[in-house]
């Protein structure tokens, strides 16, 4: 059987409003009578209704036979649909009369569609759709599906019949089945054309999908962690756990590491592990797309660091700059000399030949340019700042300079950036102490074994071959200075800041071995410097030298164990540092400036030893100043300057930072003339001299940069 349309009357299902309107009640009653006299007279009978050609067979069930009295069916939603199956036999169609009869009342109501009986049974149930006007207040049901058709000649017929009395004793139409599986409710339609429209609209509306609230859908969109929308990529991007639970990848995975073994699902507390997050990929999931954010920060951070370094470059281009000017300015100045020479020696004939030989020598003098050290690079140690001591190893080829950590939220304290002075370039960090660092220092043997003293009561050995620390002290103080003994590699000294040394031995790892105490105030020890023992020297003795802010003091060493102290005659305050140059046996001591001299000065002495008497008495070591350099006006403060033999090999070199300058100064020790200048952008904290492959270097450290300068 092919599947049709039967369409129940208006007068059954509700008029549309145009002619009037009709109390519910009476439609309802009408609907009643005209379905009981259809029922009557062929209760038992199919009843086929002819549409459009296509006729429908409905076959109504036995248990109908016999009932004089129609039942009155329950009411029905606007929307309605269901399934019955079609049972019974063959039946005979209604005359062709009453089927025109009843085409002619049709209106729009009732619409049952038949599938073919020859479908397989295992298809279910025949599928019913009950397709009527929503006149009634009802709301339809969820699932269910509405539509409203009119066709252009229904509404012309209808128009043509409103004026027109209804027949109440003629049949309004098939009778529906009297069975549970078909059951239809006549509802009232509204009385007006706007009010019909209204009602269709209201009738389309659930053929449409629900959407959800705008609320809802935010709250899908988020991380329940963070409460933030979840991306598509970069670090919170979607994720999920076993549970199906949905999260941002990083939210999640705080979550778990915070919980440990414990951890649970934040919203369905069921076990979860690192394992159990998934990264999902969803094309079409709504998350935020910040892709173009991600590569906006990954430009944003290729910038800053080129910028970095076109600042690094930019600086040294300006170093070399400021290098040629001077050599420039020089030069000028020496071509100016020349010529005056030369004019007035064409003005004038030379006498004798003394005096040719005097002016050749002088032209020589002139056009021969005297040594010095040139700008070779710049290194950045530290981009936070915060450098403060250096120091030189010789078996690894590299400079130590002291920082904080540069990871200070994950690895804190301070410790030692490598530079390597091959390439010119910082190579590692080596973590070593938890407070400020204040003395770096290596023994003779070259094994690599570094000593430092910091802030954190520690004085320390670090390997610098497997960066790890393999000794620490407790001195119970803060160390302000540390040093070797160059005679016995085994002891070690550890300035304190109430004016005491220690004194270590490496082969016992509990405490000191001997302390020796101040002999006046007890000020910090802000450096130390030992003299190993010279056989053939004017000063053979060997010993330490402790300055303080008030002075300082030469600790005789007679032997291991045993040590006499001498007092040096230096100013009674403002010694802010001692360094000693073993080969010629004389130190360096750095005033700052004070009321009687407004100057940075630094006074270059000469170990002396008075003779001894007679055997009761021992001979008494002193010092004697030598020559006095002055630099800036400013001291704040407490810097190191170096003293050494010059590259050349026929004198002494005196290195010292001026601070109101931003320069490093070099003098000849010998005539007490300035050599040289060198630039820095910051103060200049401390200066190591060294050597490689037969060059000699210059090394200036300030709070962020390490330069380096090469003997030319």
């Amino acid at each position: 059987m092919e599947a049709m349309e039967v369409d129940f009357p208006a007068v059954l299902l509700g008029g549309r409003g145009g002619g009037g309107r009709r109390s519910s009640r009476s439609s309802r009653q009408r609907a009643i009578n005209a379905a009981a006299d259809l029922a009557g007279s062929d209760a038992a009978a199919p009843h086929v209704i002819s549409d459009s050609g296509s006729s429908t067979e409905v076959d109504e069930d036995e248990d109908d036979e016999g009932r004089t009295a129609p039942r009155l069916p329950p009411r029905l939603p606007a929307t309605w649909a269901f399934s019955q199956r079609a049972v019974g036999g063959a039946a005979n169609a209604p005359s062709a009369a009453q089927g025109a009869r009843l085409r002619r009342r049709v209106r729009q109501g009732l619409r049952v569609h038949y599938p073919s009986q020859t479908a397989a049974p295992s298809r279910g149930f025949p599928d019913f759709l009950l397709r009527a006007p929503a006149a009634s207040a009802a709301e339809p049901e969820s699932g269910s599906s509405t539509e409203v058709s009119e066709s252009d000649d229904d509404e012309d017929e209808e128009g043509g019949r409103e004026d027109a009395p209804s027949d109440a004793t003629g049949p309004a139409g098939p009778a529906p089945p009297a069975g549970p599986r078909l059951a239809t409710q006549p509802q009232e339609a509204g009385s007006t054309n706007s009010g019909s429209a209204a009602e269709a609209e209201r009738t389309e509306a659930p053929n449409q999908n629900v959407q959800p609230s705008p609320s809802e859908e935010g709250e899908g969109d988020i991380c329940s962690i963070c409460f933030e929308a979840w991306t598509a990529a970069g670090e919170h991007r979607l994720s999920a756990l076993r549970c199906g639970h949905l999260f941002g990848f990083t939210c999640i995975q705080r979550w778990v590491k915070a919980q440990g073994p414990s951890a649970k699902c934040p919203q369905c507390n069921k076990k979860a592990k690192r394992s159990d997050i998934v990264l999902l990929y969803a094309p079409k999931l709504r998350a935020l797309d910040n892709s173009e954010q991600e590569t906006l920060k990954k430009s944003l951070e290729q910038e800053q660091s080129l910028r970095r370094k076109a600042e690094l470059e930019s600086a040294q281009y300006k170093l070399k700059l400021q290098v040629v000017t001077n050599k420039y300015g020089q030069a000028q100045q020496e071509l100016q000399e020349l010529r005056a020479l030369m004019a007035h020696a064409g003005r004038s004939s030379l006498s004798s030949s003394s005096s040719s030989s005097a002016s050749s020598s002088l032209l020589l003098g002139l056009t021969q340019r005297a040594p010095q050290y040139g700008f070779s690079k710049a290194v950045l140690v530290s981009q936070a700042g915060g450098c403060r001591v250096l120091s030189y190893c010789e078996a690894l080829c590299c400079l130590l300079a002291s920082q904080p950590s540069p990871h200070a939220a994950l690895v804190p304290g301070c410790g030692v950036k490598k530079v390597s002075v091959v390439n010119m370039k910082a190579s590692q960090y080596v973590p070593i102490h938890t407070k400020q660092i204040r003395g770096l220092c290596f023994n003779r043997q070259n094994d690599s074994l570094l000593l430092s003293a910091a802030l954190d009561n520690t004085i320390k050995l670090t390997s610098l071959l497997t960066n790890t620390v393999v000794q620490t002290y407790n001195t119970g103080k803060p160390v302000w200075s540390c040093c070797w003994c160059l005679d016995n590699s085994n002891y070690v000294y550890a300035g304190l800041s109430n004016g005491s040394v220690l004194v270590y031995d490496t082969r016992d790892t509990s405490t000191h071995v001997q302390e020796l105490q101040p002999l006046r105030s007890r000020c910090p020890v802000a450096s130390l410097c030992y003299v190993p023992r010279a056989a053939s020297s004017s000063f053979p003795c060997g010993g330490l030298i402790a300055g303080s802010l008030e002075g300082g003091c030469f600790w005789e060493q007679l032997n291991e164990t045993t040590y006499r102290p001498h007092e040096l005659p230096l100013e009674a305050a403002g010694c802010t540092d001692i360094q000693v140059e073993p080969e010629s046996r004389h130190c360096l001591v750095t005033y700052r400036p004070g009321r009687s001299n407004p100057s940075l000065r630094c006074v270059l002495m000469a170990l002396t030893r008075s003779p001894q008497q007679d055997s009761a008495q021992l001979p008494s070591c002193s010092c004697a100043p030598v020559q006095t350099f002055s630099a800036g006006s400013s001291c704040k403060l407490l810097t190191k300057n170096a003293v050494f033999r010059s590259p050349e090999g026929g004198g002494t070199l005196v290195c010292a930072g001026d601070e109101a300058s931003h320069s490093t100064m070099v003098w000849d020790a010998a005539s007490g003339s300035l050599l040289q200048k060198l630039p820095a952008d910051l103060p200049v904290l401390d200066i190591s001299p060294f050597s490689l492959n037969g060059e000699h270097f210059l090394a200036s450290l300030t709070e962020k940069m390490l330069k380096l300068y090469r003997w030319e």
